[in-house]
Formats: C-alpha cells, sequence, structure tokens
C-alpha cells in the first residue's frame, strides 16, 4: 500500500481531538444572495463592511440563529469539536446577533462543539455609541475582539480601549491586523508594541497578519522580535486572503498568506481558522477545515506534520480558551 501523508494527517487531528476553528463569523454564515455574486462580492474589503448592513438591519434573532446553525452543522461535518466566532454588536443589529449566539452555544453543545463567541468591532470603538454598546456587554463575550482600522486614523486609541478591555475582564484579546497584503500596513508591529504598553504580554492574538509577508526579511526579522516580547499569537485563515486582487504595486516574493512557516520557526503559537462562510466576503467558503488545512501548507510550503496537527487542533483551542 502507498503511503499517503494526507490520510495519516487526517488521522492525527482525529486523534489529536478534532480541528479547531479559532477565527470565524457565523452570524453571517449562508447570508450570500445570487444578487450578491453578481453585484457586491467583488467589492473592496472596506465597503463589505458597510455592504453587510442591509442584512443587519433586517435580521431578526431568528435569522441570526439560523445562520449559526447553517455554520455549525458544517463545522460538525469537517471534523470541528471547538471554535471561536466573532459576533456583531452595534447600532445595526443591536443585541439581535449576540442573542442568538449565546442560545446557538446549546446546539453547539448537542454537536459536541465547544463554541467560544467574541466582539466583532465593525463600527469601531471609539464613537461612544457603538463603545458603551460593547461595554456594556463585555461580561457575555468569551474573548475580546477588535478591528482597528475601524476606527481608521484613530488605531491607536481603538488598541488602547479594547485592551482596557481586556485588562479589566481578565480576557484574551483577539485583534484583527494587516489585512491588505500591502508592505505600508504595520499593525502586527502596532498591535505588539501596544500590547507590552498594556502589560497583556501572552493574552493577544493577531488574526490575520497577512501584511507581514509583504515586507521585507530584514523588517519581518525585526517585528517577530518584538512579537516575541509581546508574546503574541497568531491565526491564520487562508482561503479568505488567498483570492486578493492583483496589483502593480512591487513588493518581495511572496503568497498572500499569513507567514506561518516563519511563525513556527520563531516559536510562535499559530492556529487555523475559517473566517467567513457562504457570505459576501467568501461565497463559496463551505467552513471546510482541511480544505484550509491544505491551502496554508500548500503556499507556505510547510510540511512539518507535528506542528500542522498542532496548528489544526491543541494551539486553537489554547488560543481560544
Amino acid at each position: 500500500m502507498k503511503y499517503n501523508p494526507l490520510n495519516e494527517l487526517k488521522k492525527r487531528i482525529a486523534d489529536a481531538g478534532g480541528f479547531c476553528n479559532s477565527h470565524a463569523h457565523f452570524d453571517r454564515a449562508g447570508t450570500v444572495t445570487e444578487e450578491d455574486l453578481r453585484e457586491t462580492v467583488n467589492n473592496h474589503l472596506f465597503e463589505k463592511w458597510t455592504l453587510v448592513d442591509r442584512f443587519k438591519s433586517s435580521a431578526t434573532q431568528s435569522d441570526y440563529y439560523e445562520n449559526f446553525s447553517y455554520a455549525l452543522t458544517l463545522q460538525k461535518q469537517s471534523g470541528v469539536t471547538s471554535a471561536l466566532s466573532f459576533v456583531d454588536v452595534d447600532f445595526v443589529c443591536g443585541n439581535r446577533a449576540l442573542n442568538a449566539a449565546i442560545f446557538a452555544k446549546d446546539l453547539a453543545k448537542f454537536l459536541s462543539i465547544d463554541l467560544k463567541i467574541a466582539c466583532q468591532t465593525l463600527k469601531g470603538v471609539v464613537d461612544p455609541r457603538a463603545r458603551e454598546l460593547i461595554e456594556n456587554r463585555l461580561d457575555l463575550f468569551d474573548v475580546v475582539g477588535s478591528l482597528p482600522k475601524a476606527d481608521r486614523g484613530k488605531e491607536e486609541e481603538h488598541l488602547d480601549i479594547v485592551m482596557g478591555w481586556a485588562k479589566e475582564t481578565k480576557k484574551r484579546l483577539h485583534v484583527h491586523v494587516d489585512q491588505l497584503n500591502s508592505a505600508e500596513e504595520k499593525e502586527t508591529e502596532l498591535l505588539a508594541r501596544k500590547t507590552i504598553q498594556h502589560g497583556l504580554e501572552g493574552r493577544v492574538t493577531a488574526v490575520h497578519s497577512i501584511s507581514l509577508a509583504a515586507h521585507p526579511k530584514a523588517y519581518r526579522d525585526e517585528v517577530y522580535k518584538i512579537c516575541k516580547d509581546a508574546g503574541l499569537s497568531f491565526i491564520t485563515c487562508p482561503t479568505a486572503w488567498i483570492d486578493h486582487p492583483r496589483t502593480e504595486v512591487l513588493s518581495v516574493g511572496h503568497n498572500v498568506i499569513t507567514p506561518v512557516e516563519e511563525l513556527v520557526e520563531n516559536g510562535f503559537l499559530v492556529a487555523l481558522g475559517t473566517d467567513n462562510i457562504n457570505d459576501i466576503y467568501k461565497p463559496y467558503c463551505n467552513g471546510d477545515m482541511m480544505t484550509e488545512l491544505r491551502v496554508m501548507l500548500e503556499a507556505t510550503h510547510f510540511y512539518d506534520m507535528d506542528e500542522l496537527v498542532k496548528i489544526a487542533t491543541v494551539n486553537g483551542k489554547k488560543i481560544i480558551s
């Protein structure tokens, strides 16, 4: 019989307790429409942050629960046993998505999935209206979530606020950073420096960090040193960013993905996520974790099976706990 490393990898992941989907947005799962495929799926990321309001403004708590049910069923089929979903809480959707997420925890438990939730700060936190909505509900979240670019031009103030929340609640902090595949972005560095400033070493996770790979090696190595001092961990969502549109901007040769092979080489904890499932961000994503793992290992030429198993399983469980 011929040796098939993929079969061995699947078996070892199952033996290690199953996949952990460390980053997702289950509250939007299954919301893409035929109209979206014609009109919105190719819009810029920043535009989509507003376009989702069309669904959010009319979605009921039952609609949100249906999205969670849809996503969790797909996750069960994918061999997921633990997951973290960001959940929108803002003046468009109110508490409807959060209430649905809390009820969905019972369904997740029935499906033998340990579901954690984090707050998505899609409307920012500098605006007092947006900040108050989340602050009043922090006790309902397992993890503090953050999207600094939602407060463009005030990213440092955004991080000061969410890091204050993390300190007050003693909860982990997950932050979307470096999503544009551009050497102009230096959000991972900023996150590491802010983590040290606020004394949150070992409690902060950088989600995505794909722009790191667009920088020269000397800069990457310097950022890794700062991240090491900050005790940052990382989550990669491979298929969410591999589709990044080509540009005429020159940069170092790289694939549009978190530089996982360098992160592991430098001793960082790296975990795996799907990001969005069947919505305007990722209309064709079905939440299959083995697809995510395959894209990651092929894009980074990273074949260390022991580390791949950890990335798919135990690393994520540490990061979302």
